[in-house]
């Protein structure tokens, strides 16, 4: 699947154009091959805390904990990325990897959340040279690049940053429970009593 997706987080059908995206996306992965989250990021930069949010967020829905890679608790980055790869590779034969990043970019598209092919190349918008990661990736946008990149991610809002982390780890359970890698019964978990399941 060769299509890239963009839109807004804050968007009024940002939640179901990005459920639908993933959907299909993660309906073309072959049955044979797991599919495990790597997200990427620290706690200790507000910017950069996105990717370990939503591993956080994924973790806390008991169903594909042990196929998340990168929390608040147990963060992926620059330190320990390499390690976090090789233990993917020693778990899991051959697995479909999505990467979960934050970036910086154009004023005119901070907030947006973009899915695309390929892997991830993290640290990037602070001119780091890492390892590349992911079959596919998910990055948000959460703040201006182009100037002291390091003190533009420190000082980034942390309610956007919340409410991205909360809509990708949101589509990404609807998108699995669509796309048949869990089950009604896992998927509750998720919603509130009173919401429908999809």
């Amino acid at each position: 699947m060769d299509l890239s997706f963009k839109v807004s987080h804050s968007a009024p059908d940002s939640s179901s154009s990005l459920v639908r995206h993933l959907t299909k996306r993660f309906e073309s992965v072959a049955r044979n091959r797991e599919i495990v989250f790597f997200c990427i990021g620290t706690d200790r930069s507000t910017g950069d805390s996105l990717g370990p949010l939503v591993g956080t967020q994924l973790q806390k829905k008991k169903t594909y904990e042990n196929r998340i890679f990168g929390t608040l608790d147990r963060p992926v980055h620059a330190v320990n990325l390499n390690d976090a790869i090789v233990e993917v590779s020693s778990q899991f034969n051959n697995p479909y990897i999505v990467a979960i990043d934050a970036c910086l970019g154009q004023i005119s598209s901070v907030g947006y959340i973009q899915v695309a092919n390929g892997p991830v190349k993290p640290g990037a918008g602070v001119h780091k040279q890492l390892t590349p990661v992911g079959d596919m990736h998910i990055t948000g946008i959460v703040n201006v690049s182009g100037f002291m990149e390091y003190f533009v991610l420190q000082n980034t809002r942390l309610s956007q940053v919340m409410n991205m982390a909360h809509k990708i780890s949101d589509a990404i359970m609807k998108s699995l429970y669509r796309s048949n890698r869990i089950s009604t019964f896992a998927l509750s978990r998720l919603a509130k009593p009173d919401e429908q399941l999809l």
